[in-house]
């Protein structure tokens, strides 16, 4: 399972003395053996962002900590509290009572530091995570590029969705690597167990790379967490309609797992435009640019679920079903480390349907908390609001699309080895309510819960 990888290109902070670096946000992972005919690859997480600063390094009086906050920046970015005012989330709900559980891989060893600087810097109340390694907590190795970028999956998924349900309990899952089964292991750890009412993840592969006893295992365990009334979400991609290959070589039009299966809430990706420094919104368009895209098109496995009907008009099942800002251009900023401690207090821009889906996971957390019950499995419940009140509880993301295309010499988000070839995998565009792209929209969250009530 693997969505992609990026280059980080370093901002300046607000203030700052001039400079310039390129991080690697890590390699590319190689493909696993096969087992049954099937390829079980490692996982990686989605991962896109761009480096802004310090911790601590505001412009005096300037309202604002960074340089990617000031009106008309470029990229800009936007704080906890700017999403907050931008997607509708009413104060009044912080996620008390509620447990979110994120699913990662090998670990973070400064994600309480990570987790303290963001809370420091955009003053938010202090995390309450708790960290269980199901199959044994793996040493970290720094000069692994996967386990480090894993450290930053790790910090945006616990942060991010903090960020939206700050007094909700956070249980962190790691498995001990990323592949399959060590992810599928961690995943039935975290359902079997109820580990709480909310589930989260950041990660993925095109259907046809997923081995199909690990298909079905995740299947039945996303059966036994709707029956425990849990809400399950999982990013949709970020290679737009396209995903790599198999063997890593090149890319196939496919939608991903776990986001695909009907009984997880897929997310995908927007651009959002909001004021600053308010987080007033203003518009959305389909997550398309340099980074990456919003994954979504039609399943080859599933057929259309029931509550697709009226929105779907393919027979498959399709992905995703919500969006959320997912810009890096637009992020969200983040406390990351990569695990050193050197560098705790450096924040990040951070996007991709990564970002989304443990936002929207918080959102159903304080949905729990408004409704005073666990909500449960939500697609039903947001096909049927869609169809009585659609411009009420949803905004309708209706310009861009998930085309993606690469030239000789460069390579999708993701750079799996193309040998210099173009690359061009026709998508979906954005269009009225529903579409392959956005799925029904983003959520203006305050009536979204009043009516989930």
């Amino acid at each position: 399972m693997r969505f992609r990888h990026v280059m980080a290109t370093v901002l300046l902070p607000a203030g700052a003395a001039s400079a310039f670096a390129i991080l690697p946000a890590g390699a590319v992972a190689s493909v696993g053996g096969g087992t049954g005919g099937h390829v079980i690859p490692e996982v990686s997480s989605p991962l896109a962002y761009k480096y802004v600063g310090r911790a601590g390094q505001s412009h005096p009086g300037a309202g604002y900590l960074f340089t990617c906050q000031q009106p008309g920046s470029s990229p800009n970015c936007y704080t906890p509290r700017e999403l907050a005012s931008a997607y509708d989330i009413p104060g009044r709900l912080t996620g008390a009572g509620q447990t979110i559980v994120l699913i990662d891989a090998f670990g973070n060893p400064t994600l309480s530091q990570d987790v303290a600087s963001e809370d420091r810097t955009f003053s938010l109340p202090p995390a309450h995570v708790s960290v269980s390694y199901p199959s044994g907590k793996p040493a970290f190795n720094p000069d692994n590029a996967d386990e480090v970028s894993w450290t930053g999956e790790i910090s945006l998924d616990v942060e991010s969705a903090h960020a939206v349900a700050p007094a909700a309990k956070i249980d962190l899952v790691i498995a001990k690597s990323d592949r399959d089964p060590d992810m599928l292991a961690a995943l039935r750890y975290a359902v079997s167990r109820h580990l709480g009412q909310v589930l989260s993840q950041s990660f993925g592969e095109a259907e046809s790379c997923e081995a199909v006893s690990v298909r079905n295992a995740d299947h039945t365990l996303f059966e036994q967490a709707e029956a425990k009334g849990m809400s399950v979400f999982a990013a949709s991609g970020d290679s737009g309609a396209a995903m790599p290959s198999c063997n890593g070589r090149s890319y196939i039009r496919s939608v991903a797992l776990p986001a695909a299966d009907p009984l997880v809430t897929s997310v995908g990706a927007t651009s959002l435009s909001a004021s600053q420094p308010n987080g007033g919104y203003k518009s959305e368009t389909a997550w398309n640019d340099q980074y990456g895209s919003s994954n979504g098109g039609y399943s080859n496995l599933f057929s259309r679920p029931s509550y697709q009907n009226g929105f779907v008009s393919a027979s498959h099942r399709g992905v995703p079903d919500v969006s959320y800002s997912g810009d890096v251009n637009n992020g969200l900023l983040i406390s990351w480390s990569q695990g050193n401690r050197s560098q705790v207090g450096s924040v990040y821009e951070f996007g991709g349907t990564s970002a989304a889906a443990p936002q929207w996971a918080a959102i159903a957390a304080l949905a729990n908390q408004n409704a005073r019950h666990a909500i449960g499995f939500l697609n039903a419940k947001l096909y049927a609001l869609a169809r009585a009140r659609y411009g009420t509880v949803f905004r309708d993301v209706t310009r861009g699309n998930n085309t993606v295309v690469t030239g000789s010499g460069a390579s999708l988000p993701g750079d799996p080895t193309t040998d210099n070839a173009v690359v061009h995998v026709s998508g979906y565009p954005a269009g009225k309510r529903w579409d392959a792209v956005t799925g029904l929209g983003t959520p203006i969250v305050a009536h979204l819960l009043a009516y989930l009530r």
